[in-house]
């Protein structure tokens, strides 16, 4: 395997990431199963897995906590908060209230005395990022946790992040976990090159676009009975990706190469990327998925994905991505009736 170092941090971490996501009630409920793929990672000289709070209510992270019984040491261990994680309207967020108490329940789901990446799961545009980096700069002064990064974050948000720590003296992000694939190319604009300036790593979620390019989801056949399908509709369904996928699969054919071995290849090949993040649900997926590992695309085919998806290019609704509130909300983004009357 080989490590590659997490932005500026010294860290050395796998080229692959094992996402926990699907461990638990939200993905598969079978803890034993969950242990055994993690165990399997470990074997295959992967030392980073990355986890959240929010994933299964916690149980997610319950379940790497007992893979990790006396392998803890080895492992770049990431967790995240801000997603809600009950009914109270301050279990959520990137407030200091919030963001100390969620620390210290990772840190008993996880059996650990310390997180080593410990990351903000979203933007939140009611706190001001100064009260969240106070916090996290805290928590590490702790010793409970050893970096800190954020997720899904605009550019915009990026750099000021990067501002206000270096301005108020306060530990600053060194990682960014924005979602990268073949049909989501959107972060070659910005993003990437923002993380590269800034000297922070990349790891990157979604390399398979959802799973649609695994060549499960195909134009004209009825689509597969799965979560993300009931979760995603419209972006599993969307004709503009079904169109891309389709164009991709005879490419990877041609090249010997399953789609999905394809898609991770492609998304390894960027220079401004640490770790693609693999989520698998079962065993066989996970062995799939490793069996990537040594994909190194030519210029070629790189060439001919960006003729189908062009560089900078997202296709298609991302419906697990961020959107701001001026978005999300109509209001925000049109003058009252009386404002408009009045102009």
């Amino acid at each position: 395997m080989q490590y590659r170092t997490l932005g500026k941090t010294g860290i050395k971490v796998s080229p692959y990431c094992l996402g926990a996501m699907m461990f638990g009630a939200a993905g598969n409920p079978d803890h034993d199963e969950g242990i055994r793929i993690i165990h399997k990672a470990l074997d295959a000289g992967i030392n980073f897995i990355d986890t959240a709070d929010a994933y299964s209510r916690g149980e997610s992270e319950e379940i790497v906590g007992k893979a990790l019984k006396g392998r803890r040491d080895n492992i770049v261990l990431a967790t995240k908060a801000h997603i809600p994680m009950g009914d109270d309207p301050n279990q959520q967020g990137n407030s200091r209230r919030w963001l100390m108490r969620a620390v210290e329940d990772s840190l008993r789901r996880l059996q650990t005395d310390h997180i080593d990446l410990f990351q903000i799961h979203r933007p939140a545009p009611d706190t001001d990022i100064e009260e969240t980096l106070s916090a996290l700069t805290d928590l590490m002064r702790a010793g409970k946790v050893r970096a800190i990064g954020s997720s899904t974050f605009p550019v915009s948000e990026i750099i000021e992040a990067q501002w206000i720590a270096e301005r108020r003296g306060l530990a600053r992000f060194r990682t960014e976990q924005p979602p990268y694939s073949i049909l989501n190319r959107g972060i070659e604009r910005e993003v990437l090159p923002a993380c590269e300036r800034y000297g922070m790593g990349a790891m990157v979620w979604s390399p398979l676009a959802m799973g649609m390019l695994t060549g499960r989801y195909r134009k004209g056949e009825p689509q597969p009975d799965s979560g993300r399908a009931r979760r995603f509709p419209k972006q599993m369904s969307d004709e503009r990706r079904l169109d891309a996928v389709e164009q991709l699969i005879p490419l990877a054919q041609e090249a010997g190469l399953p789609l999905a071995h394809m898609a991770l290849g492609f998304v390894m090949a960027h220079p401004g990327v640490t770790s693609a993040i693999i989520g698998p649900r079962k065993m066989e997926h996970f062995d799939d998925l490793l069996a990537a590992s040594e994909v190194r695309l030519t210029d070629e085919i790189l060439d001919q994905i960006d003729a189908i998806v062009p560089p900078g290019t997202d296709i298609g609704p991302l419906e697990a991505n961020y959107n701001p509130p001026a978005i999300l909300k109509a209001a925000l983004r049109r003058r009252s009736m009386t404002d408009r009357a009045a102009a």
